[in-house]
């Protein structure tokens, strides 16, 4: 193909990757079989031989193929009919697990399964949980579980599991955990039945399959065995924990390791790139390489003569690169990275120059052609967005091809220039895929990204040949964490910013790419107005008299934001999902960040997990709201007790607390749960009912409380002892909302529940489901879900 067209052909493949991505729902395998021999059909005209003909046969044929590789994905999907079924299955753990709150999670490739003794078909991937005894999560098992194993990758186990469709929480602006998922390649998920009454799990086999996975393990394990010593004080086992956790990241990629403390500072410093496997870290690692393969290619004079030095140590830099990219868990950076030293190399060895757009389109494409959901994850967008507006860069693109500044000023200007011009670009772009952009990060970077690529790196890799170094990386960490702990302190260390619409926030992406390139000033000043609308978006308000309600996907718990004119109240804030995570800091914080809300109040209805569990990452975010209800652990907040009787408002809109009643003697917490109804100034009503049960409901019934609503929070997420049939006469809904886990082992909502509110004319909607539901007090017969209006396959 001549050289004119390669540009075209590669931004082809993708646009075609790109459109077959958005689509809502996968077309028949046959249909994209007759797009793809369509392409091909097409590419033998001669108008196919036009720069837009290219363009447009290369679009047709990666359309094609990324339907036919998620048709093939699709039908290895788990059949519904296996979901909660206990399960025998033999395989290989097919990644080094890890460990977490609840006990091991890891990756099992199924070789065989049976169904009570017959052969069953499951994916050739699954992701597992090895429940520690006495987890009481939502998805745990019912019963006390046997002692953990050791569990090592290649190790072939027998094992019974209960396994489910991949489901994660939709929330708008939210964390997709199912595509997530669906990259990775896992179609399953579940646990394993390890309890007294089950067949015991047997080890099979110790096997070799999975090598560098193996040894990633055996370095991440040898590391914390080397840094945390079990005989020291508590706060030192933690702080030596915490700086293991980072330094495994470093060597093995495994990003799990690092605490969520340290992710949550390394977020809000701008820093959090570094301390994963990135690209300066694979660059770094290729450098070294480089010159030692070039050191000991010199040595030997025969291998001179037959190939010049500095070829053979290109070439086995990028190799080595490769592998050790391979080692850290291959991720987009880590791809990104090795195509782009390879397209360098490969084009140097062949005497050529391309121009940096044909490199960073075809190093583009080839991930995509990898990977093509790639498209949707954050990652590649940030890597390539960086790599492309250095290589646009006058200065960086002429050093691209090995032109570099004279003496260590010039090193010095060009590392300030390229943080500079990568922090104009990205900052916009951070806004836009996280609502937030660490304001101190351009400092925190100037800082971190010499000390941690020259200094704690390079000692971290070197641990692999004497592990005393870990211990001297681990040190070296300490005063930049230091450094980073300050700079966080800092008000307005991080900006956070409402989700601006598509428009607005392309926008400001080309704003910042404007004000990164070096063009004169006067034509990179074009780039401010176009951040405006971006950066003073504010998100639509119910109108005075009106109120909605989003009520947010957390799994099994109730969260439902409330917000009127000019204030918001939270009523409860999910559940807790292990020591160090819950639906406040991994839905709702997020969720209220993207909406612009500054909280007014938070309600929390009872003390049950599932309904506080998030109240104290939601205090924290939002300090200025007032708490009502209970008391929430771990904070110093005093409640406001919810009493019947109690009523405010709010933008002309009413707030009227039904229940509990004053000195209410209740030994179960879901008696006490606050009943609160809220009606608008044209008399539509939600009534939000906590876990009360059926004799809270007689007692609302005999006191004539004001229960008549258009949206009612189903009591007790649809539990069967709630909902009885004359508290739902009496409330009326045109909506029932119920807020449970996918599959939870609860089994909410019963079914004779949902009978009882269908035979009553109440549409029941469920969140797993529909994900966040989103209700309007203007537009009462309306119910919009998260899952129908961000529709994928």
């Amino acid at each position: 193909m001549n050289a004119w067209r390669l540009p075209w052909l590669l931004a082809g493949l993708l646009a075609g990757a790109a459109l077959q991505l958005v689509q809502p729902q996968l077309w028949p395998g046959s249909a994209y079989a007759v797009g793809m021999a369509a392409a091909v059909l097409l590419a033998m005209l001669p108008w196919s031989r036009q720069r837009v003909g290219v363009m447009a046969c290369a679009a047709l044929a990666m359309f094609a193929l990324c339907g036919l590789r998620a048709v093939a994905f699709q039908a290895q999907a788990l059949d519904p009919r296996l979901e909660g079924r206990d399960l025998r299955v033999q395989g290989m753990v097919a990644a080094m697990p890890q460990r977490g709150d609840a006990g091991l999670r890891f990756r099992f490739a199924v070789e065989s399964a049976w169904l009570d003794g017959q052969a069953v078909r499951l994916p050739p991937m699954v992701e597992l949980g090895w429940y520690a005894s006495g987890w009481q999560g939502a998805d745990a098992p019912d019963e006390p579980q046997r002692p953990l194993p050791a569990l090592r990758a290649g190790q072939r186990w027998e094992a019974t599991v209960r396994l489910k469709a991949p489901h994660g929480a939709r929330n708008p602006h939210g964390f997709d955990y199912e595509l997530w998922l669906w990259e990775q390649g896992v179609q399953a998920m579940g646990y394993v039945r390890a309890g007294r009454r089950d067949a015991a799990p047997r080890l099979l086999s110790e096997g070799w399959h999975h090598p560098v996975e193996q040894w990633r393990q055996q370095v991440r394990d040898a590391i914390v065995l080397r840094l945390v010593q079990p005989q020291a004080e508590a706060a030192q086992r933690e702080r030596a924990a915490r700086a293991a956790g980072v330094v495994a990241a470093l060597v093995t990629g495994d990003q799990r390791a690092i605490d969520r403390a340290d992710w949550d500072l390394f977020r809000a410093t701008g820093v959090a790139h570094l301390m994963s496997i990135s690209g300066l870290h694979i660059t770094l690692f290729a450098w070294i390489a480089m010159a030692a393969v070039g050191w000991l290619w010199r040595r030997s004079q025969r291998l001179c003569l037959r190939w010049p030095a500095q070829h053979a140590a290109l070439l086995g830099g990028v190799l080595l690169a490769a592998g050790y990219a391979l080692f850290s868990g291959w991720g987009v950076p880590a791809q990104r990275t090795v195509l782009m030293l390879a397209a360098m190399a490969l084009l140097r060895l062949a005497g050529r120059r391309w121009p940096w757009q044909q490199v960073w389109l075809l190093a583009c494409a080839t991930v995509v052609l990898a990977d093509p959901w790639a498209l949707l994850q954050p990652g590649f967008w940030l890597s390539f967005v960086a790599v492309g507006v250095l290589f646009a860069s006058d200065f960086v693109a002429g050093s691209a091809y090995g032109a570099s500044a004279g003496g260590l000023l010039g090193h010095v200007r060009k590392f300030l220039r390229e943080q500079w011009v990568v922090t104009l670009a990205l900052t916009p772009l951070s806004l836009l895929l996280f609502g937030q952009v660490s304001v101190v990060g351009a400092l925190a970077n100037l800082v971190a990204i010499p000390w941690v690529t020259l200094v704690v790196t390079p000692l971290a890799l070197l641990g692999m040949l004497w592990p005393p170094l870990w211990q001297a990386a681990a040190v070296s960490l300490e005063p930049l964490v230091a450094l980073l702990q300050a700079l966080a302190a800092w008000p307005g260390a991080v900006l956070a910013l409402p989700a601006a619409p598509l428009w607005a926030a392309g926008g400001a992406v080309l704003g910042g790419l404007c004000l990164a390139l070096r063009w004169p000033w006067r034509l990179r000043v074009l780039g401010l107005p176009l951040l405006v609308p971006a950066l003073c978006w504010q998100p639509a308000r119910p109108a005075i008299g009106q109120f909605d309600l989003i009520a947010a996907d957390v799994g099994q718990g109730n969260a439902v934001l409330v917000r009127t004119a000019g204030h918001a109240l939270l009523y409860d804030a999910g559940p807790r999902f292990g020591l160090h995570s819950n639906a406040g800091e991994r839905v709702l914080v997020p969720l209220l960040r993207s909406l612009g809300v500054r909280l007014d109040a938070l309600m929390v209805s009872h003390s049950d997990s599932d309904h506080a569990g998030g109240a104290p990452a939601v205090l924290a975010a939002q300090p200025g709201a007032a708490l009502w209800g209970v008391a929430v652990e771990g904070t110093t907040a005093a409640p406001r007790p919810c009493t019947a009787g109690q009523r405010w408002e709010w933008d002309g809109v009413v707030f009227e607390l039904l229940h509990p009643p004053p000195l209410l003697d209740a030994r179960r917490p879901n008696a006490q749960s606050c009943v609160l109804r809220i009606r608008s100034a044209q008399g539509v009503a939600a009534v939000l009912a906590g876990d009360i049960e059926q004799p809270q409901e007689q007692a609302l019934l005999a006191r004539g409380a004001p229960l008549a609503a258009t949206l009612l929070l189903v009591p007790h997420h649809g539990s069967k002892t709630s909902s009885g049939a004359a508290f739902i006469e009496a409330v009326g809904p045109r909506w029932a909302l119920v807020q449970a886990g996918y599959r939870n082992r609860y089994g909410h909502p019963a079914p004779e529940v949902v009978q009882r509110y269908r035979v009553a004319g109440t549409e029941v909607v469920d969140s797993s489901a529909c994900g966040a539901a989103r209700w309007d007090s203007a537009r009462p017969q309306q119910m919009q879900c998260e899952r129908t209006l961000q529709r994928r396959y």
